[in-house]
């Protein structure tokens, strides 16, 4: 049976419905995303913390000269704009007016409004999109349609989508060019799970993007195609969402695919851990400081974090019910209490090592290493502001330049680590976004013998159903 995908209009150009999704920190990139659009698609660069180049083309790796959290953030949010212009314009020379290019960002990262104006106002003329989630981004609409760029949201349910419509894209509907639909079980990097959904118990998707289309036709919105994210590798897979009344138009949105591509900025490392997958290997979590579950591979890194958790006990300031043993720690020996159990499997871990109490914002206390702690201070105090708000570090995008609550210790530097994975870091040691099916690359024939295809072969492939 031979397969067969129709072009579809996408923000102003009839093009193929395959979108590569964006991923930052540097990982999308003007090559990656100029590719994939001279491919015949919608290729998309990440603006999380852009990549800048000197004049040599060699990457500029980000230094912070500022002293205070604010003065780290403003460096941040200008580097941002500096990156996002320049991936912008890779993109441009590489599509050479092929496809499509959109932009990618966080709703819920640091300075998005400004680094979403910045780059617009330099480079909305080779921009055709942008695409945003990780939140709920209001006013995405009023400010795409400034600069004449299409919008896209990135939503895990109808209800999601319908507070953002009535709240404020109704009033902008001509740029609204797609609703992407992120599955949040399947989906790589942040999930949107809502406190109703069981991260243990998947829904299938179909009956989801079903009711989003029901909710985009009572708003006048039939033509408006949902973009499928989270899950989709073989297109042949899928052949019951197309032509389907019950979905309407649908175009698919790769993420996890174009990372093992010849364009792909990611290290060889990183490739080669990528085609050793098995399924499970990828674990939901929420050990995010964003406070959202994530999709990563489960490695050392993360390993760490879950251990981490092992490590907690709840303490009162007061004896109080079963909390009666005396437990101090700190410099200034703080004294608290504890249950008895606890305080035996307190004196357990001291005597293995992790023998540094730290206290966390839910009156808990985790036990670590005397190098973790230290490894987690210095990364507290070197704090750029890389998200609106921060669990790990308490850094808040307000006046007050915080969140009012105690740091969190049970969390991580995000930026650091994608940074570090993003530029040659050790995969092993590192946080590692990844979708869930991402274990199919071990499957799949075209990737056997460790073959790694360019972006153009990779949308041919996928072009055939498989």
């Amino acid at each position: 049976m031979s397969f067969h995908i129709s072009p579809m209009m996408l923000s102003g150009k009839e093009v193929l419905p395959l979108i590569e999704g964006g991923k930052g920190v540097a990982v999308s990139t003007g090559e990656s995303s100029g590719a994939w659009a001279a491919a015949g698609g919608i290729g998309t660069f990440s603006a999380v913390n852009a990549d800048r180049v000197d004049e040599h083309g060699r990457i500029i790796r980000t230094v912070y000269h500022g002293k205070s959290r604010k003065a780290r953030f403003n460096e941040l949010v200008a580097q941002a704009i500096e990156g996002g212009i320049h991936q912008a314009r890779v993109a441009h020379d590489i599509a050479a007016g092929r496809g499509r290019l959109h932009m990618n960002v966080l709703w819920e990262m640091g300075g998005a409004e400004r680094v979403l104006h910045g780059v617009l106002e330099k480079a909305s003329d080779i921009i055709d999109g942008v695409t945003c989630g990780a939140g709920m981004p209001f006013r995405l609409a009023p400010l795409a349609a400034q600069y004449g760029v299409y919008y896209y949201p990135i939503i895990s349910s109808a209800r999601a989508f319908r507070a953002l419509w009535l709240r404020s894209y109704r009033k902008v509907p001509e740029w609204l060019g797609g609703v992407v639909y992120e599955d949040p079980w399947l989906a790589g990097g942040h999930n949107g799970l809502s406190n109703s959904e069981d991260p243990e118990h998947p829904e299938p998707p179909y009956q989801r993007v079903v009711a989003l289309r029901a909710t985009m036709n009572e708003f006048g919105l039939q033509h408006t195609p949902i973009i499928m994210a989270g899950g989709v590798w073989f297109l042949r897979e899928w052949t019951d969402w197309m032509d389907n009344p019950e979905i309407g138009p649908i175009a698919f949105q790769y993420g996890t695919r174009p990372l093992l591509t010849k364009e792909s900025p990611i290290s060889p490392q990183w490739k080669e851990r990528l085609l050793k997958l098995k399924e499970g290997d990828i674990k939901l979590n929420r050990f995010s400081p964003t406070g959202f579950y994530s999709s990563a591979v489960y490695n050392s890194f993360l390993h760490e974090l879950y251990e981490r958790s092992d490590r907690e006990i709840a303490f009162v300031d007061h004896p109080a019910g079963d909390h009666t043993e005396p437990f101090t720690f700190g410099v200034r020996n703080k004294k608290v209490f504890v249950t008895r159990q606890d305080a035996r499997r307190a004196e357990e871990w001291l005597r293995d090592g992790f023998d540094k109490a730290l206290p966390t914002p839910d009156s808990t206390l985790i036990f670590v290493s005397q190098e973790k702690a230290r490894e987690i201070r210095q990364d507290q105090l070197n704090c750029m502001g890389c998200l609106s708000q921060c669990k790990f570090s308490n850094w808040a995008a307000n006046e007050a330049g915080t969140t009012g609550k105690k740091a969190d210790p049970r969390s991580f530097c995000i930026q650091k680590t994608l940074q570090n994975i993003a530029h040659g870091g050790d995969p092993e040691h590192n946080l590692m976004f990844a979708g869930h099916a991402a274990y199919r690359f071990a499957q799949d024939p075209f990737y056997a013998g460790g073959y790694i295809p360019t972006v153009k072969e990779l949308v041919e492939r996928i072009c055939t159903g498989d």
